[in-house]
């Protein structure tokens, strides 16, 4: 995580200043929950909402004290005590270091994932309405790499749109997983605390109940969290890798915008590099690889071991950090994309109508040629265009098992490109319900 890829507002979620003063929030909740059953008295609990609520936590403060004592959460805690007074004996009554540390993990990857909402529906917009802007911009399709069939250049991100749209639900659902609250004491028994604390330090903080925690809330829901921000990440790169093919020199069917005093290379001064979608190929390849450690986080020793803390305080802000830029940054390529139709006619037609190959390989077996046949005469027609020998058309006319079957007039007929387009309106309609 560093400033050239992080937005402010994500970082700050990360922030030691956040991270405890949900702390504090955690513990000062627990603390008048304890007053209602009596364990606390509630002029303590009064006190310490009234000394902390706008405390100023000093970061140093809590770092020197946690050199010596080798304990963060012991480390706050003293600071805390510090700043409230006597009353501070009663924070953290029956709870253990893992109810503060999970639930906190727990909000700030909720918030995370409010953040990450709103970029993908900042990217939802765009794409939406780039694909009506072309929704009819014709433009070959290609499998392998190879010219197929055509389709448009709408329905490119259409699919891109219904891609983030999945991507979008699945992190509604994340969110609602990773959401919980444990404050269920040492090894989760609740022993020393009453599990109506639990519910209402959930209430409090916007999280559900975790039915079970052991010590630590299973690992099992943050490894389907950063799972699903790592299938975000394929699909940035799916996109952005769609967008670097089309810039190539030798396609050029849409660019990213390239503004004025921009430099694209340090020794070419004619170049226009696709730099912001090949940034975003190297950032999603970041937040997928922070989805192994996750997984492998789930297998904690019995009740509790901290082989997760380390990785958590490194992915947590990373991956999140690094998705939200990124998630930013292809929502700017969108809306600013630079889209060429005329080059994407032109590309579809260097081929000159082989596109249409399929069409005449189904209209000579609905003329009673065999199949095997079929293809056969369309192929050895084809090939002769690929060798650049002349046309299509006319090598379909010549040939006497084609025009057996078709006149000219039905061949010429099947170089109508609007026959490909005749079903856009109906996935357009499926992707976006209008």
């Amino acid at each position: 995580m560093i400033p050239r890829y992080s937005r402010q507002q994500m970082v700050d979620i990360w922030s030691p200043e956040t991270k405890f003063k949900i702390w504090f929030e955690i513990e000062a909740h627990a603390t008048t929950a304890q007053a209602k059953l009596g364990v606390v008295p509630q002029a303590s609990a009064d006190e310490i909402w009234a000394k902390g609520k706008d405390a100023k936590f000093d970061v140093e403060r809590i770092d020197e004290i946690e050199r010596e004592v080798k304990h963060d959460v012991i480390a706050f805690l003293t600071h805390l005590a510090e700043i409230v007074g006597p009353e501070a004996r009663f924070v953290h009554q029956g709870m253990t270091s893992s109810d503060v540390l999970d639930t906190t993990l727990s909000v700030q990857l909720a918030r995370a994932a409010d953040l990450l909402l709103a970029d993908l529906d900042a990217l939802l917009a765009a794409l939406k309405k780039r694909a009506y802007e072309h929704k009819n911009t014709i433009t070959i399709g290609r499998s392998h790499g190879i010219h197929a069939e055509p389709t448009t250049f709408g329905v490119k991100l259409a699919q891109a749109y219904a891609e983030f749209s999945r991507c979008r639900e699945r992190l509604v659902n994340a969110r609602a997983e990773i959401a919980t609250c444990a404050i269920s004491g040492a090894v989760g028994s609740f022993a020393n605390i009453d599990p109506s604390v639990e519910e209402y330090v959930a209430a409090q903080m916007g999280l559900a109940v975790e039915p079970v925690s052991t010590q630590v809330i299973p690992r099992d829901r943050h490894a389907m969290y950063f799972a699903t921000l790592g299938v975000i990440a394929s699909s940035i790169e799916r996109l952005a890798t769609e967008i670097r093919h089309l810039q190539r020199t030798e396609v050029l069917e849409a660019e990213e915008f390239f503004s004025k005093g921009q430099k694209g290379s340090s020794a070419m001064p004619h170049k226009r590099n696709p730099v912001l979608t090949e940034n975003l190929t190297g950032l999603a390849r970041l937040v997928r690889g922070m989805v192994t450690p996750a997984l492998e986080n789930v297998a904690l020793w019995h009740e509790r071991d901290i082989s997760h803390s380390s990785v958590e305080r490194m992915i947590g802000p990373d991956a999140t950090v690094t998705l939200d830029f990124a998630l930013a940054r292809l929502t700017g390529v969108i809306e600013n994309l630079v889209v060429y139709p005329e080059n994407m006619k032109a590309n579809m037609d260097k081929l000159g109508g082989l596109h249409n190959s399929q069409r005449f390989l189904l209209a000579l077996t609905q003329a009673g040629m065999s199949r095997e046949e079929s293809y056969s005469a369309v192929q050895r027609n084809a090939m002769k265009v690929w060798r650049g020998e002349g046309k299509f058309p006319d090598f379909l006319k010549a040939d006497p098992d084609v025009s057996a079957k078709l006149s000219d007039e039905q061949i010429d007929a099947s170089f109508d490109d609007a026959y490909h387009l005749k079903h856009v309106d109906t996935i357009f309609k499926r992707v976006f319900g209008e």
